[in-house]
């Protein structure tokens, strides 16, 4: 049986764009050895896990990472921190996904636990700007200080846009935050960056 669904709530990185590490620090430092230093640094959890709930701010982040690089690194080490927004590919086929379901009349959330710095930022990216310009609404968790997968951040979404759990449907990579939803009532879908399979479940045709 097909459910339709009125909504449809979406996470950002590894589902709507390719969110990588080691790509992202590979564009500035290419000594292979250098890059999985400085990628491992510039992308701990110690300082994401706190960007995403808006605990530090970027100026405390890049004198964290510098403190734990030899000096020859740290400059470039602060290029990959303050340029990782313009290197985020859209995964294959989900901006067709995304028009299509546009097109069909549905409402397009956003629900990310990202930074405040990213929330600033990201219209200065054409490709993500565009994209995201297609969504009824966006909730980034570093503003408002609530992360998946707790109740909090979805409950906020709700009552933002006066959604219905019962009429969503969340797409994320993440179980635990697939958990997180459906303990709200939200219907989730553990995506595994096959858009072609994501396509199907929801009965949509596309081109990819």
């Amino acid at each position: 049986m097909i459910i339709i669904y009125k909504n449809y709530i979406f996470d950002f990185g590894q589902v709507l764009v390719r969110f990588d590490p080691w790509y992202m620090t590979n564009a500035y430092v290419k000594n292979e050895k250098d890059c999985a230093l400085v990628s491992e640094v510039v992308f701990d959890r110690l300082y994401w896990d706190r960007l995403d709930i808006g605990s530090i701010n970027d100026e405390e982040v890049k004198a964290g990472i510098c403190s734990r690089l030899p000096q020859k690194l740290q400059n470039l080490a602060c290029k990959v921190y303050d340029n990782w927004i313009y290197n985020l590919p859209l995964i294959k086929g989900m901006k067709e996904l995304v028009f299509e379901l546009k097109t069909q009349g549905k409402g397009l959330y956003l629900l990310s636990n990202i930074s405040n710095g990213f929330s600033q930022k990201y219209q200065s990216v054409p490709e993500i700007s565009e994209l995201l310009s297609l969504f009824d609404g966006l909730v980034f968790s570093g503003p408002i200080g609530k992360v998946k997968p707790t109740k909090d951040i979805y409950y906020h979404i709700l009552s933002k846009y006066s959604l219905k759990a019962n009429e969503c449907f969340f797409i994320d990579d993440n179980q635990s935050n697939i958990v997180g939803s459906e303990s709200v009532g939200i219907a989730g879908y553990l995506f595994d960056g096959d858009v072609k399979k994501l396509s199907e479940f929801l009965n949509i045709k596309i081109n990819i």
